[in-house]
């Protein structure tokens, strides 16, 4: 591979070799895809050509969104405000802010691997209106934003190419945004998919300001140590069916224990990766709900 070396690239490429095999792409958009992130032909091929043995493998399968009708967990969002904030270095960062009438506590929410998407975007408005003042963070904002790509895999690849260093450093100012605009407030964090892994991460970089922290089906960074967070209170969400990350979940288990840290991991049933993500043909509605109730119980008990 090609790039930035970070916790992530693996990950990512093994995204992508999951949407082939569940087929929610195609051959030729998954060799696309893998071409982007660097991964070179003769190593992608026989990838795909794993896949297919299996039986499984999505040749011509069609690249749409998720279920028509689907009904998003929690309640009807609040609206979001465009913002821009300062990053490290005298960069400006961009997100997507929503603030609790009454606000109990303030959340920075993390996006998948698609970056900054309305789906993002109204989780937040959904943890505003369960009384959490939220900030979406963009963490392509030095690229120009999400917006500026022109579809999914080219934000992706975007993503692939940044230090974990700079997600870091992007995410803790996001964080001291939160307590600049709620500055009574207890903060949390909460990530999906790729999301997830970055609050794993944070947690790993040692962030005290955090009260809760919950990450969706995240991949933990190899060696982490929350020992440096140790205010942060964690419920890992997992799915039953999504063994690639779960194959991470004890490790987390571990490093949570060693630190000490308040924690809780809980496992859906029939539930795949991303199963929170409404538009995503891997939703699974009675599981996102649950989590969704879950999430807001946690973020209730320990931010107030």
């Amino acid at each position: 591979m090609g790039g930035v070396v970070t916790q992530f690239n693996e990950y990512l490429t093994e995204e992508v070799v999951e949407d082939y095999s569940d087929g929610i792409i195609g051959r030729r958009e998954a060799l696309r895809r893998l071409g982007m992130l660097g991964v070179a032909a003769a190593l992608a091929v026989p990838l795909l050509a794993a896949c297919d043995a299996a039986g499984t493998g999505g040749a011509g399968a069609p690249n749409t969104a998720g279920p028509v009708g689907s009904t998003p967990a929690g309640p009807s969002p609040l609206p979001t405000e465009a913002i821009t904030f300062d990053g490290p270095d005298g960069r400006k960062l961009q997100g997507a802010w929503a603030a609790a009438d009454k606000p109990r506590g303030a959340v920075l929410v993390v996006h998948e691997n698609r970056g900054l998407t309305d789906h993002i975007r109204s989780v937040a408005g959904r943890l505003a209106a369960s009384g959490y003042s939220a900030l979406a963070i963009d963490l392509l904002s030095e690229e120009g934003g999400t917006a500026s790509f022109q579809d999914e895999a080219e934000v992706t690849a975007a993503l692939n190419k940044v230090p974990d260093s700079r997600f870091i450093a992007d995410m803790k100012a996001a964080i001291g945004e939160l307590a600049r605009r709620a500055p009574d407030a207890k903060i949390g964090a909460v990530g999906f998919c790729f999301g997830g892994g970055m609050v794993w991460a944070l947690l790993a970089s040692g962030e005290p300001r955090l009260a809760a922290a919950a990450p969706f089906y995240g991949p933990l960074p190899e060696g982490a140590d929350f020992a440096g967070s140790r205010n942060a209170a964690v419920l890992g969400i997992y799915g039953e069916q999504d063994d690639r990350v779960n194959a991470t979940r004890d490790a987390a288990k571990g490093a949570l224990e060693r630190a000490g840290l308040t924690h809780e991991t809980v496992t859906y049933p029939n539930a795949g990766h991303a199963f929170f993500n409404d538009t995503g043909q891997r939703y699974n509605p009675t599981a996102a709900a649950a989590a969704y109730t879950k999430l807001t119980e946690w973020f209730g008990s320990h931010l107030g």
